[in-house]
């Protein structure tokens, strides 16, 4: 099978946040009629082994060779660029994307880039994320090269945001709205001119809870408009 001007959506990690990245793309599509829509071929592996566990060594299963083999099985069947939809698995984005012929889009690097977009003069970046994305310091490696400040929350609020997206948003339970709020007034009281959800599960939780503040960056939100654009079809004015 091969798939005109297609884009392969190594998903599953976690399946929520895979099924939520296909919505936006449909939504955020300005379409009239099914041909002008994104043609996506999406392997949604969802028993993958935990990024953030590997990463923390709570656990000796790497998820890495399940996902090379699933960036390979995308390229098979004719992707045009593959993109993954889950930041802590970017620790591994360098060997994943060395592994293949085709683009592979990263996730972190483009939300930095829309945050500096938002705010020019941007020096203080506020990142909610899993532990093992802040461990590997991918936010904070993207961001120095712009010369910007990564910031991240304390380690109480830190282990509340971990909790949100593990015991919350990944066991399918309502988001804490008001919880999700106060994170982001968190990092803008540590002096944060714009704070992104680096976590996908934490965009299925901005969704949900209707957070649509400008200084907000949503890294599934970008990494949707981003492969809209590079497939060659229009972004949904007023979406993004």
């Amino acid at each position: 099978m091969m798939l005109d001007n297609a884009v392969g959506v190594l998903g599953g990690l976690g399946p929520m946040a895979t099924v939520y990245f296909c919505e936006l793309v449909l939504s955020m599509t300005h379409a009239e009629k099914d041909q002008e829509h994104v043609n996506m071929v999406i392997l949604n592996h969802a028993d993958i082994p935990d990024r953030t566990d590997f990463i923390c060594g709570m656990s000796g299963a790497s998820p890495l060779p399940h996902m090379l083999a699933d960036a390979k099985s995308l390229e098979s069947v004719g992707v045009r660029f593959i993109v993954i939809p889950c930041n802590t698995a970017h620790y591994f984005f360098d060997k994943i994307a060395d592994g293949v012929s085709v683009p592979v889009i990263n996730i972190v690097g483009e939300a930095v880039a829309e945050a500096k977009r938002r705010v020019p003069s941007l020096e203080r970046l506020g990142v909610l994320a899993t532990d093992g994305t802040i461990i590997t310091k991918t936010y904070e490696l993207a961001a120095g090269s712009l010369g910007i400040e990564c910031v991240t929350p304390d380690k109480d609020v830190q282990k509340d945001v971990m909790d949100m997206i593990y015991s919350g948003i990944k066991a399918g339970k309502k988001t804490d709205c008001e919880k999700l709020r106060y994170f982001a007034d968190h990092l803008r009281q540590k002096g944060c001119q714009c704070v992104i959800l680096g976590c996908t599960e934490l965009s299925v939780a901005k969704n949900e809870c209707g957070v649509n503040d400008d200084d907000v960056v949503d890294s599934l939100e970008v990494l949707a408009q981003r492969t809209i654009e590079r497939c060659g079809r229009k972004v949904r004015d007023g979406r993004f």
